[in-house]
């Protein structure tokens, strides 16, 4: 394992080049006047109409994946893409509909409320979002509070060279069953960061027994922020990028969680550098990929439970995404399932579905849960897809702030009951 001092001249070396990459709030990617359509297809030439305009533009932004007939998908349209786009849905005899003429619009009636920089470390909450420094900041003070408890440690690297930081918790520092929290592989998913950084809190303060046999009886190992560069990004540029930032040509980033080396770009993914699901150039070329899963497999033995936190559209999701194939422990992942789920609905009435990745949102190769449970002896490797709801259109990447507590406090209630199945079918002995 690799561990990192607590010095501020580390801290500055860990965040990477924030100053250098950085970019003006003037410069920033608005939306005003774009269109966000919904469409639909029925047949799989409309779907291939579809997957054509999803890599085509950076100008036409796709908000879902474009892999199933008859599913819908959202996209955003530059104004003067417009009139190209709606008459190839025209010639395609695609359904669409206009769900707003003015997108930034509707990205600003959602509150996010982002905290002001540089007060991190002792305010830091969960009524607001944060920045990476902020959250770096707060990560690094838990390690010196707690020294004997909470180790900073650095899973990879990215490509404009910062750290992908986490942390591990071991309350007695013995061998124990060990869980993997990965959280924010997709840059604009901002709840999913701000989800595994209220599970630190509640690991470390909580006084509630369940909570406490989970910080006490395991030892945990928590990223935050798997793609660093893109959700940097995101408060500085562009709020809906998801990819990384390496360049290709004249577009940028690769898909992080289409990069993983398992049935790599067989489905569920593009070629097309323009594309937000491109699965790079090959297996594992992004370095936040490679680094994170050269991690990984160095501790593989020391972990029997990974979790990965997505946002959005309320799933649980378990392998396989490349295939219809099912795990061969598939029963044992319906019964951990079936906990966890309805342990979710129990304080806010949120309801979840789910099941395989394949076939209970769309088909997705090269995924972090799938690389981790085929290839690294993980028996249990599951993605939480977080709040909201596939309904509410306007909001999806955008969770408002208030919504941080509850989401969070559910999914613990989830994962809680998660881990006491896993533990009930002898996956921690």
């Amino acid at each position: 394992m690799r561990t990192m001092s607590l010095n501020k001249s580390l801290l500055f070396a860990a965040l990477g080049l924030l100053a250098t990459f950085g970019l003006s709030q003037a410069e920033r990617v608005h939306y005003d006047n774009y269109r966000l359509y919904k469409a639909t297809s029925e047949n799989e030439e409309q779907l291939a109409v579809l997957k054509e305009l999803e890599g085509s533009s950076d100008s036409i932004i796709f908000l879902d994946g474009v892999h199933l007939v008859g599913a819908n998908v959202q996209m955003v349209v530059a104004p003067h893409k417009v009139p190209d786009v709606l008459e190839i849905l025209g010639k395609a005899e695609i359904k669409y509909e206009l769900q707003s003429k003015d997108f930034q619009k509707s990205l600003d009636e959602i509150d996010e409320k982002v905290a002001p920089k540089g007060r991190a470390s002792s305010e830091y909450n969960w009524s607001q979002y944060y920045e990476l420094e902020d959250t770096y900041a707060w990560m690094q003070s838990l390690a010196r509070q707690n020294p004997n408890i909470v180790t900073l440690i650095e899973g990879g690297k990215t490509y404009q060279g910062r750290s992908i930081l986490g942390l591990k918790i071991s309350k007695s520092g013995s061998e124990k069953p060990g869980i993997f929290i990965e959280a924010g592989i997709h840059a604009r998913e901002w709840i999913a960061p701000a989800a595994a950084t209220f599970i630190v809190n509640q690991l470390l303060t909580s006084s509630v027994d369940s909570i406490k046999q989970l910080a006490d009886n395991y030892n945990w190992y928590v990223f935050p922020h798997a793609n660093p560069d893109g959700y940097v990004y995101t408060h500085t540029k562009d709020r809906l990028w998801r990819k990384t930032r390496t360049p290709y040509g004249s577009c940028f980033g690769a898909d992080p969680n289409r990069n993983w080396g398992f049935h790599w770009n067989e489905v569920g993914a593009s070629s097309s550098a323009c594309s937000d699901s491109y699965a790079g150039p090959k297996a594992f070329s992004e370095i936040e990929t490679l680094s994170l899963s050269n991690y990984i497999a160095s501790i593989k033995d020391k972990i029997q439970l990974y979790v990965s936190f997505h946002a959005f559209s309320q799933y649980l999701l378990y392998p396989y995404g490349h295939t219809k194939s099912l795990p061969d422990n598939v029963k044992d992942y319906q019964q951990v399932f079936n906990a966890a789920v309805s342990a979710i609905s129990r304080r806010y009435n949120t309801k979840y579905t789910g099941g395989n990745i394949y076939d209970a949102i769309y088909p997705a190769a090269g995924s972090s849960v799938d690389w981790v449970y085929a290839t690294q002896g993980v028996r249990m490797a599951f993605c939480y897809e977080l709040r909201p709801s596939k309904n509410f259109y306007f909001t999806n990447f955008k969770l408002p702030a208030y919504q941080i507590i509850p989401a969070s406090e559910e999914l613990l209630d989830s994962m809680t009951a998660m881990i006491g199945e896993v533990q009930k079918l002898g996956y921690f002995n």
